[in-house]
């Protein structure tokens, strides 16, 4: 937990720093993405329990996250800066 506070306030931070550059800086955070490549039965098991708390009950993969990643990526998030968009299906609504 720690590590992931220090990455929200380095976001933070880096934005403050390079604004006046007009470079923008943000955070893409996931919640619990199956990423392996062969998941063995104990993984898939761990992404269903974590799906099952969430809104979205189903389990998140890595292709969820390109739309964020887009969308910081292009013009239409020009003006935004220092923020962490979180995607996890809804997780941090419990």
């Amino acid at each position: 937990m720690t590590s992931k506070a220090g990455i929200l306030g380095f976001t933070k931070t880096l934005a403050n720093e390079v604004g006046k550059d007009n470079i923008c800086v943000n955070c893409v955070a996931p919640g619990s993405t199956l990423s392996e490549e062969s998941p063995d039965e104990g993984i898939l098991k761990m992404r269903a329990d974590a799906a099952s708390v969430r809104a979205l009950k189903r389990v998140q993969t890595p292709d969820d996250l390109t739309g964020a990643i887009l969308f910081f990526a292009c013009a239409d998030s020009d003006f935004i800066t220092g923020q962490t968009l979180v995607v996890d299906g809804g997780n941090c609504l419990h």
